[in-house]
């Protein structure tokens, strides 16, 4: 068998090529064919085998081509300066898989923000990671159907930011900004307080219990899963709201939507009910002049 096998490398390089790509090939259809779901796990496994699978082949070709590398030891040194100098890059994305995969910084499903790049992981392999974008700067939680290919290098030179506990339940902040008069903006938090309070309980214990869930994991206290509203003002005198509800990543969007829209009737009846009673003032003075002439 050594025999062979030194006498017909190419022959057996492209043996174990195919054996090892059949093998990997019925493995992951094997794994694709599990219902999927919120389940990451099948995702996972066919993630890892295909990395094993290529270090294996890698590892398998260079041992076939041992005795064939023996013969550039006088000049490998001088090879391998040009090599680093030339596949600089490739070596930093090697490196950063390394470092990504000893501190377990994420795994293929998860949320994960690396500079101002947003994403659930798809596929990570030794010198790049693939994500799907997510939307946060606006705070819609969807797919934006662009694919991001980040080199490895950059798990070194940026800041690595999980962001898995935003799948299922998210701290959600929004903004109502209007006019400074003429209604009581602490009468309109006291509202939009309230309806915050009624759109979030239908979850409002499973919010709980996820909340001191990420409390435990990550060791500090969050703002736990009570609505909030604050006010504060703008550089141009408007008064602000700013309402935060604990809710599913879903439905962020529409409970924000749902609080605007009862915000806006209950702030412009407001308006109406003011301008009413102003209307009618000026109808009380004159009724008050007209019983004073008559006496």
């Amino acid at each position: 068998m050594n025999d062979f096998i030194s006498e017909n490398k190419l022959i057996a390089s492209m043996v174990l090529v195919a054996i090892v790509w059949s093998a990997r090939w019925l493995i992951v259809r094997h794994l694709s064919q599990r219902p999927s779901g919120e389940d990451e796990l099948p995702r996972r496994w066919i993630n890892s085998i295909k990395n094993a699978t290529n270090l294996l082949i890698a590892i398998g070709l260079i041992i076939i081509w041992l005795s064939e590398l023996r013969f550039m030891a006088l000049s490998i040194a001088a090879f391998a300066v040009a090599l680093v100098v030339a596949t600089r890059e490739f070596i930093q994305c090697f490196l950063g898989s390394l470092y990504q995969a000893s501190n377990r910084t994420f795994v293929v499903g998860d949320w994960i923000r690396v500079g101002t790049n947003n994403g659930e992981v798809v596929r990570s392999d030794w010198f790049s990671t693939i994500l799907l974008e997510i939307d946060l700067e606006t705070m819609t939680y969807g797919y934006t159907g662009r694919t991001l290919i980040i080199p490895n290098n950059q798990f070194i030179s940026n800041t690595i930011q999980n962001l898995n506990f935003m799948r299922r339940y998210v701290a959600h902040s929004f903004v109502i900004v209007r006019d400074a008069d003429p209604v009581n903006f602490f009468d309109a938090r006291d509202f939009i307080l309230e309806r915050a309070k009624e759109c979030c309980m239908p979850f409002q214990d499973v919010a709980h219990r996820y909340s001191v869930l990420i409390d435990k994991r990550l060791g500090v206290n969050l703002s736990g899963s009570e609505a909030s509203v604050r006010i504060t003002s703008t550089n141009l005198g408007k008064n602000m709201l700013t309402v935060t509800v604990f809710c599913p990543t879903k439905e962020a969007v529409n409970i924000e939507q749902r609080i605007t829209e009862d915000f806006m009737t209950f702030w412009y009846a407001e308006v109406e009910k003011l301008k009413a009673q102003k209307d009618k003032k000026p109808q009380v003075q004159e009724k008050i002049l007209v019983a004073a002439e008559a006496e």
